[in-house]
């Protein structure tokens, strides 16, 4: 196995600039890939960018009109960024639910649609979609992100289906809690809705339903990402690879 197996590749990686992200663009380096670190963090993007020796897009992924436009030659396109609001239904702002579907189906569904005619002239793509055990499961307080991973898995699935004889694969990725500044920031809304202290929120509600008892750190995710973006996993597509210490076992 060459020491780089995606050399030659293209890759953009969205929320590149940090968490999972990041992780993701430093995975797909090492491994010979070009890539371009998206995010909205103009700073964070230069540095995570610089780090790689990649390329930066500063795009709002929110501001889906203007992603309509765009056309992205890219062999490889990780979905990643995202948001988290946890409240109860009765309690959660509806511009807040709004902007969640927006950032993670509606701006992925505009990159795949921006990135599929290149893949399919070559013949050859991955997308990896970063879903996440609340794909698979739901959990109180979230109904925002619940649903929109929901929606990005049946996002991944069409997407394999019409892309499979084009050479073109998709695949979700389904991590529990990942220790990153979105899941560190959550604490304290979670501690609210939970009506407990926040020191007792990562063994108390994170960590409740996995049999493996520790947070999971981005770079285990990153390696997962990295094989469905190999020739190793040609034959999987529309897939939804759990990472969660167990969770859906129940």
């Amino acid at each position: 196995m060459t020491d780089h197996p995606l050399e030659g590749r293209r890759a953009v990686v969205t929320g590149g600039a940090s968490g999972i992200g990041l992780a993701c663009a430093r995975a797909l380096a090492v491994r010979g890939a070009d890539v371009t670190v998206a995010d909205i963090d103009r700073e964070a993007t230069a540095r995570a960018a610089d780090a790689i020796d990649g390329h930066t897009w500063v795009v709002d992924l929110a501001d889906t009109e203007a992603l309509e436009s765009v056309v992205l030659d890219t062999d490889i396109l990780v979905n990643n960024a995202g948001i988290q609001r946890v409240a109860a239904i009765t309690e959660l702002a509806p511009d807040d639910f709004r902007l969640i579907q927006r950032l993670m189906v509606e701006a992925p569904f505009l990159l795949v649609r921006a990135a599929l005619p290149c893949m399919y002239e070559r013949g050859w793509g991955r997308i990896v979609n970063l879903s996440s055990v609340h794909g698979l499961r739901a959990s109180a307080y979230k109904v925002a992100y619940v649903a929109a991973k929901h929606g990005l898995e049946g996002l991944s699935k069409v997407t394999a289906l019409e892309g499979g004889p084009y050479g073109v694969t998709s695949n979700c990725v389904n991590p529990a809690y990942v220790r990153t500044p979105l899941v560190e920031k959550q604490i304290g809304d979670q501690a609210r809705a939970h009506g407990i202290p926040e020191e007792e929120v990562v063994e108390k509600v994170m960590l409740t339903e996995t049999a493996v008892k520790r947070l999971i750190e981005p770079e285990q995710v990153a390696s997962l990402v990295a094989w469905l973006c190999s020739e190793d996993a040609g034959m999987v597509s529309g897939a939804s690879y759990t990472m969660d210490g167990g969770w859906t076992a129940r």
